[in-house]
């Protein structure tokens, strides 16, 4: 299995990287900063460098040549204007899903944000507000595409502890914190679970083991 992951220096793509690599899969890490390589190398990933915010679909399309399914862990967070989460946040995202269609790759997983929602309004803090729209935007269009196996992974907020191997994944699960480690592990159960393409899940810390949870959401969509 080939997994090409954008945004291959974020913690949670290092961590889903190294999980992968130790299973004997092939991993390509996109970055945009050379000093990032080495971390990348370390987590046993193949160092591939490109800017996603300016990269085209035909070299998207060339980088997902005999893949088996797309990582998008990619996210330029807050920004500094109201405008700028959307290249990466959105518009990227886009991109590599054309390129994932013109090459035949079906399975792409997103990791989007709990709280992502086109129609989010938060007048307190705009740049939330784009961030969350950018990311909902991202996700219904993903969602929307029948040429694709997608599923949408929004966790709530993250922590770096170790990671409890224990979770709550589900369309709806409330507020609450994640390890960083444990949602990687999730990120790597979806991954080689494509039936659960179509679902949004939200992940929260519980008292699931990661495999049981993946594995009970992967029953047929209902009508």
């Amino acid at each position: 299995m080939h997994v090409v992951v954008a945004g291959g220096h974020g913690r949670v793509a290092l961590a889903v990287s190294r999980l992968l690599t130790a299973r004997g899969r092939r991993v390509s890490g996109l970055i945009r900063r050379p000093e990032q390589a080495a971390d990348v190398r370390a987590a046993g990933a193949v160092l591939v460098l490109l800017d996603l915010a300016t990269a085209t679909v035909e070299q998207f399309a060339g980088l997902l040549a005999g893949a088996d399914a797309v990582l998008y862990a990619a996210g330029a967070g807050l920004g500094e204007t109201v405008d700028r989460a959307s290249p990466v946040d959105r518009d990227s995202a886009l991109a590599l899903a054309d390129a994932a269609q013109l090459v035949g790759v079906r399975r792409y997983v997103m990791l989007s944000s709990m709280g992502a929602d086109p129609h989010s309004h938060y007048p307190k803090d705009p740049l939330v507000e784009r961030y969350l729209r950018a990311k909902g935007e991202a996700d219904e269009n993903l969602l929307s595409r029948p040429s694709l196996d997608c599923t949408v992974l929004r966790p709530a907020w993250f922590r770096d502890g170790p990671g409890t191997g224990l979770v709550r994944l589900a369309a709806t699960t409330g507020m609450g914190e994640v390890d960083r480690a444990d949602a990687a592990a999730v990120l790597v159960a979806l991954l080689n679970a494509p039936t659960t393409a179509g679902r949004t899940l939200e992940l929260v810390s519980g008292d699931t083991p990661v495999d049981e949870a993946v594995a009970a959401l992967t029953h047929p969509l209902g009508p």
